[in-house]
């Protein structure tokens, strides 16, 4: 891999003092729960746990694929947790949480892709806290169509599936992908009645250029995608690939323009967008939109 570049001004963030941190990371441990801010060393950890939110990683904290970018664990894969669903709801419950993001590890080893897990995660939350909203960001689940149907079942409000990068660079970023299922499970989750919100995210700065960008996009909207996120990539290590280039703050700005212009409901980019960030406030400005058009 390429020797990492120093990162510019506009990409450092100062942790943040006090909040609810302790509380949330003391729960996690109790609970032993796993999360995809700590997971995949998001930079936004400080701020969400300081807020009191946190984003659920199901099915355990390693992942059967071996995609470049990402710091999730490749280790040994153990039979999911039966009592992880229930644990999961005192979490949510404990923390308060009115809307919530449940995601996952690809576990390909499993018949259903762990959507049966997912759903069951789900049921429980309702359960304990019926009025929460839930955001699943789920894996391709092998493109399993009755797997898939399985998880919106359930009900989520919002059912997101990550693209993560242009076509071109799914050998090298997403070996185990495929770029035309993941439009296909958007495209089927759009057509499922009721239709949850139907969410997507992308990476930047992984060596893609605009107009490869731009036609992502598009098919995101044919789709039928909803809302849509754009964030920088940022290698975990010197084992992950490499950043290409770090985009500049204005160019996240006319790519916002661009995505407010080819009608999707809602939309955050910016150097620190990642899928789930702040998802409860994209899903509410969104929903309002969709209102309106319908």
């Amino acid at each position: 891999m390429a020797e990492r570049q120093p990162k510019p001004w506009w990409l450092r963030k100062k942790i943040p003092a006090g909040g609810r941190g302790a509380a949330v990371t003391g729960l996690l441990t109790d609970l032993g729960l796993h999360t995809v801010c700590e997971e995949a060393h998001c930079p936004n950890q400080g701020e969400c746990f300081a807020r009191g939110t946190a984003t659920f990683l199901l099915l355990g904290p390693n992942c059967t694929r071996r995609c470049t970018f990402c710091a999730v664990g490749k280790g040994r894969i153990d039979p999911p947790a039966p009592d992880e669903p229930e644990r999961t709801a005192r979490a949510v419950a404990e923390m308060g949480l009115n809307f919530c993001v449940l995601t996952m590890v690809t576990r390909d080893d499993l018949p259903d892709g762990g959507a049966g897990h997912v759903a069951r995660t789900i049921e429980a939350i309702r359960a304990l806290r019926p009025d929460t909203g839930l955001e699943v960001l789920i894996s391709d689940l092998g493109g399993g169509r009755e797997a898939l149907e399985t998880v919106l079942a359930a009900r989520p409000e919002v059912l997101n599936h990550n693209v993560e990068t242009v076509p071109r660079l799914y050998p090298a970023v997403r070996p185990q992908a495929d770029y035309r299922r993941s439009l296909d499970l958007l495209r089927r989750a759009g057509a499922y009645r009721p239709r949850p919100v139907i969410k997507s995210g992308l990476m930047v700065g992984l060596g893609e250029s605009r107009s490869e960008l731009d036609r992502v996009l598009d098919d995101l909207r044919e789709a039928g995608c909803d809302l849509v996120t754009v964030g920088q990539y940022l290698a975990p290590s010197d084992r992950h690939f490499p950043v290409a280039r770090f985009v500049l703050p204005e160019e996240f700005e006319d790519l916002g323009q661009f995505i407010e212009e080819k009608g999707f409901s809602g939309w955050a980019c910016g150097p620190f967008v990642r899928s789930s960030y702040q998802a409860g406030e994209l899903y509410h400005r969104a929903r309002a939109r969709i209102s309106t058009k319908t």
